[in-house]
């Protein structure tokens, strides 16, 4: 059953977000992620705006919207690199703006990340780069790295390239070669930043099942920024959908691609008709 926020946009009166309904679909999982009231500017530019997010434990689970919602920055918050200018993140019931560098560096430990090119460094083969946070983080010997690294390899098929440089890897093989570092620390939580850009759909389609195979085989939440429907529907467990910088509805992804708000069947269909223009 769908639940209404008190204080949401639709008591609020705003002509501007009429179509964000706040309707928050209760999860069976607990919650691993919350955005609480959290607003984001950058100069005069407002782009969150009273975000209210619950993103669940042990799901896959995907903030979509239009481009310049605000997807992006989210992850950002999530994991420090930028913090409320109101309202509060909290990981794991943690408050991520209150703690201090040190607590902030040990709770990022929790976080696997994988950006959209893959943010490897050039001037490291592929298995000193996944092997990367391990040498940086743990007191592992280098034997324990090596099993680790190569099951992680394995993993994403790609444990016969790990003496490649980046630039020898297509724009896929970069994708798989970041999932495989995001996932060495073993995360409880991992954070994709639209994975899927650049890649043609087969390729799409072949990391979608690659995140579902591994979240599967280890769990935890998983989140995915992305703008694109087919991810959606391939991928994701829950969904919250993202415009003008606050949630119009979220829930289970099953129940999203019901929705009858007009603004969610529209994005979520890929129609040229509704809510959302060309502004």
């Amino acid at each position: 059953m769908a639940v209404t926020e008190p204080g949401s946009p639709s008591h609020e009166g705003e002509e501007e977000f009429r179509f964000h309904k706040g309707e928050i679909r209760p999860s069976t999982a607990g919650d691993a992620i919350e955005f609480i009231d959290v607003h984001k500017s950058f100069g005069r530019n407002h782009v969150l705006r009273g975000l209210n997010m619950s993103l669940p434990e042990n799901q896959i689970s995907m903030i979509i919207g239009p481009s310049g919602t605000g997807k992006s920055v989210c992850i950002k918050h999530i994991v420090g690199l930028l913090y409320p200018d109101e309202g509060d993140v909290l990981v794991h019931g943690q408050s991520i703006p209150s703690l201090r560098d040190a607590d902030l560096f040990e709770i990022r430990k929790k976080f696997g990340v994988l950006f959209q090119d893959g943010a490897l460094f050039g001037s490291m083969n592929l298995y000193d780069n996944v092997a990367f946070p391990l040498r940086q983080h743990t007191e592992k010997g280098e034997e324990e790295i090596a099993e680790i690294v190569n099951r992680r390899l394995s993993e994403v098929g790609l444990s016969a390239a790990n003496e490649k440089m980046p630039n020898e890897l297509s724009g896929g093989m970069r994708k798989r070669a970041g999932f495989a570092r995001a996932l060495v620390l073993e995360p409880d939580i991992v954070l994709f930043d639209e994975p899927d850009s650049g890649l043609d759909p087969v390729r799409t389609a072949l990391l979608c099942e690659l995140i579902k195979e591994v979240h599967a085989e280890n769990g935890g939440c998983y989140v995915v920024i992305t703008h694109d429907i087919m991810s959606a529907r391939r991928v994701a467990e829950h969904i919250s959908v993202l415009w003008k910088g606050r949630i119009v509805e979220s829930g289970p992804a099953e129940e999203l691609f019901a929705s009858e708000n007009p603004f969610v069947r529209q994005f979520l269909s890929g129609e040229s008709a509704g809510p959302l223009g060309m502004e």
